[in-house]
């Protein structure tokens, strides 16, 4: 890699120690969103604004060795998925689109919110692939640099 790309050594430094603290805290909302304020959406604003702090930070080459564009559209794809089976789960058996599953969560547990953990989940892998994603199209139309 050249090191002219991106910003300065203290940028660089900082952004390589805080890029996994991003990525594990947009994690941590993602996966306690139904029992904490938070959920789907804002952990995936989270990590991506993780990998959009590594694009500015390096540079656009070493920003999609860590998460390629191939990468984000399997990943936008599996969270649209996600989401499609749990409104249908929801149909077949409940008769409401997103309805919670019978005998899924209990009160007191982890997943008491029944099936809006694995919600959350794929909403957060879609949110934080759509806007990596969208990321990388407004770099292709300036430029890519």
């Amino acid at each position: 890699m050249n090191e002219d790309e991106g910003m300065s050594l203290i940028v660089k430094t900082l952004t390589r120690s805080l890029f996994p603290i991003m990525v594990l805290f947009g994690a941590y909302v993602i996966l306690h969103g139904h029992i904490t304020p938070g959920g789907g959406f804002p952990g995936g604003v989270i990590i991506a604004t993780g990998v959009v702090m590594m694009l500015l930070a390096y540079g656009a080459k070493k920003a999609k060795q860590i998460v390629n564009v191939n990468q984000t559209t399997i990943l936008e794809s599996f969270g649209a998925l996600t989401i499609a089976v749990l409104g249908l789960l929801g149909i077949v058996l409940i008769g409401q689109f997103l309805e919670g599953v019978p005998g899924v969560g209990y009160i007191g547990t982890l997943f008491s919110g029944s099936n809006l953990a694995i919600l959350n989940i794929g909403v957060g892998i879609k949110v934080a692939a759509g806007l990596i994603t969208i990321t990388y199209a407004m770099l292709e139309l300036e430029g890519g640099h």
